[in-house]
């Protein structure tokens, strides 16, 4: 993975990663590697999820400029929940939850920025160490007092939810900048953060706490947001048909994450490419050639998902699922690893076989038409003849071909396909 050398605002610029910035002196700041940049997530899940990509990847791009990143982890504010883009209250989480989602998370960000790089290291912090230590009548003299209540109903996040007849804004995430702007402020105090950074629906947040720190502490610091991704058809790309796409293999397989990049469509496949990948612009821009002159190649969506599979999961992780990509269609399947095509296999129906009925053969035929891919015998006769019948993606020749002990692949599964697209994993009992 080449990552770039030149200007990080430039880079930014280019991969149009640049929304909003509250001064120029900011992006003079990150260029000579001395801003020391916060983004903030309410870990209100134990595994972070592709929505937060960007803007982690984005701490990745300053760090490789010089610049320190910080991670604030909200164990507090993700008690309160943040309204932004919200129309109802969010369920709020015990604190057990969070300190264990907290635990959980670092893991992951260690694959993206690092921990260990001297005086650009990344820290990675919770807020419930700070703000859970604060007494009421403190915070309000603290922070309170230098912000005004006109501030606050005027940003987005709050006037949306003040025309809500049905659900409103409780005072409890009413608060929620005011404890954003006092995580500034505290990182301002103990690391010399100079830097917030988040998608551009947190821009009022931002904004409040540059407010805060400079009248409290009579110094400017800054700002800058990115544009929030958007598919296509207008929505956020931070959700999917299948739900969240989650960084914890756990969670969401090697192969299914791969596979989520590998299918974006041509319209934003080079987008993706920016702000996803460190391929240099020189590389991105023979992709997107390559994407409009020769798109049934797929060769962007190719790069793509490498590229952010590898960050992410790691070379094995990269290599696991290439090889699970290719588990429904190679003959090759009997020697691939076990948990490639466990993980190819995972999302497959599956039909439930007597082990013991393999030792005598299981007639193929049966199994297609009692597992439902042919409607009868007969024309699991026929299909056979017209050779659209594989097993283990070996074409079926004989209509009297039985499935036998020896064509269980490693993870103890066997694999059954009619024509390109209708297949089923048969599973032992």
């Amino acid at each position: 993975m080449s990552e770039t050398k030149q200007s990080v605002i430039d880079d930014l610029r280019w991969r149009d990663l640049i929304h909003q910035v509250s001064d120029d002196a900011a992006t003079k700041l990150i260029d000579a590697g001395k801003a020391v940049a916060y983004i903030g997530f309410d870990p209100t899940s134990d595994s972070l999820h592709h929505g937060n990509l960007i803007q982690l990847l984005n701490l990745r791009r300053l760090q490789v400029g010089g610049n320190r990143p910080i991670v604030v982890a909200g164990g507090a504010t993700g008690m309160v929940g943040d309204p932004s883009g919200k129309s109802t209250e969010r369920i709020l989480l015990s604190r057990e939850v969070l300190e264990h989602n907290v635990a959980r998370i670092k893991v992951q960000l260690e694959q993206i920025i690092d921990f260990d790089a001297g005086r650009s290291s990344a820290v990675l912090v919770n807020n419930a160490d700070w703000l859970g230590e604060v007494r009421m009548l403190e915070f309000l003299r603290d922070v309170g007092k230098h912000v005004t209540v006109n501030q606050m109903v005027a940003k987005d996040s709050v006037r949306a939810r003040l025309h809500e007849r049905e659900h409103g804004i409780s005072y409890t995430e009413f608060s929620y900048m005011l404890l954003q702007a006092a995580d500034y402020l505290h990182l301002y105090d103990t690391y010399g953060c100079n830097l917030q950074m988040g998608a551009s629906d947190q821009w009022g947040n931002i904004t409040v706490g540059i407010d805060l720190i400079r009248k409290a502490r009579g110094v400017h610091v800054y700002g800058m947001t990115s544009p929030l991704l958007l598919k296509p058809d207008g929505t956020k790309f931070g959700k999917s048909e299948s739900g969240a796409i989650y960084l914890d293999p756990k969670k969401t397989s090697p192969y299914d994450f791969y596979q989520f990049f590998l299918r974006a469509d041509d319209a934003s496949v080079v987008q993706y490419l920016k702000v996803f990948t460190f391929l240099s612009h020189e590389e991105i821009e023979e992709l997107k050639i390559a994407v409009e002159q020769k798109p049934e190649l797929r060769l962007g969506q190719h790069a793509l998902a490498n590229e952010i599979t590898q960050l992410i999961h790691g070379a094995d992780g990269l290599a696991l699922a290439r090889q699970a990509s290719e588990a429904l269609f190679s003959t090759e399947i009997l020697t691939m690893d076990a948990r490639a095509i466990e993980m190819a296999l995972a999302g497959a129906p599956h039909y439930d076989v007597d082990a013991s009925s393999l030792a005598l053969g299981a007639a193929v035929v049966d199994l297609l038409s009692g597992a439902g891919l042919c409607k009868s015998r007969s024309e699991a006769r026929k299909l056979i003849t017209q050779g659209g019948v594989y097993l283990n993606n070996v074409r079926v020749h004989d209509v009297d071909a039985t499935v036998r002990t020896s064509d269980i692949l490693p993870g103890g599964q066997i694999l059954l396909r009619k024509g390109k697209k209708d297949y089923l994993a048969l599973t032992l009992r």
